[in-house]
Parts: C-alpha cells; structure tokens; sequence
C-alpha cells in the first residue's frame, strides 16, 4: 500500500489541470468630460456620469452643476479588469424627481492608454483610459 501525502495530492491536482494562464490588470480612466449636453426643463445641465467595467460598477461622477461643457476631476481604478471587459460610461442630467439619459457609451477594453468620443444623444462624452496587463503563467 502507498502512502499519500498532502503534497502528493496537491501535484496530482496541478497535473490534471495542466498549465495555467491568467491576466492581472489595472484599468484607470480618467479625463471624463462632456460637450454641447442638452438643456432641461429648466435651462440648465446638470450632468454626471456613471461607470462601470464588465458586471462591476465603478461609481459615479459629482455633478457639475448649469454647464453644458462638464469636466469631471475623478479618477476611477479597477484592478480585476480584464482585456475586452466592456467599459460603460452612462451620461445623465440630474433633475429634482428623475434624472435624464444622455446616453451611454461602451466599448471592450484593450492593453495601453486610449482615448475616445462617444456621441451621446445630444452632446459628445470623452474619457481616457489605460489598461496595464501581465500575463502570469504557473508552470507545473
């Protein structure tokens, strides 16, 4: 009779699963800005935008009160971010019972630092991001 050991078992383990592969990355976008946003009821734009990267939501803007021309200051970071995970950026005009849709903007996401245009449904929202990715392999 053989005797195992926990470290038998865990070799038998990685044998039946056989090279392993992942990414790590970092996403962090920045740059967020809006143009030519619509006016509401009341003249006014008061437009923020949400984020979010694959299922995970990022967080959200501060709203940048009367201005059609927002830029935001925020930063958003996502350390599980994936190559072609969709990034969505959604616009609205904060209002007193129900904010507006601007729009929404998504793409997937690639390694580097991009910068896009989106056109939303009045007004154009812009933002750069970048994607840091090693990939890690576990040799056995």
């Amino acid at each position: 009779m053989v005797a195992f050991t926990s470290s038998c078992y865990l070799v038998l383990v990685l044998l039946a699963l056989g090279p392993l592969s992942a990414v790590q990355a970092g996403l962090r976008l920045f740059n967020i800005r809006a143009n030519g946003l619509p006016s509401g009821l009341f003249g006014t734009t008061d437009g923020y935008v949400e984020v979010s990267c694959g299922s995970a939501y990022l967080g959200k803007t501060s709203i940048r009160k009367n201005n059609p021309n927002p830029w935001w200051e925020e930063e958003f970071t996502y350390f599980k971010a994936l190559p072609n995970d969709v990034l969505r950026l959604t616009c609205y005009d904060s209002d007193v019972l129900l904010d507006d849709l601007l729009g929404t903007c998504q793409r997937p996401i690639k390694v580097g630092t991009h910068s896009h245009d989106c056109y939303l449904k009045k007004g154009t929202l812009s933002y750069t991001y970048t994607l840091d990715g090693v990939a890690v392999q576990a040799a056995v």
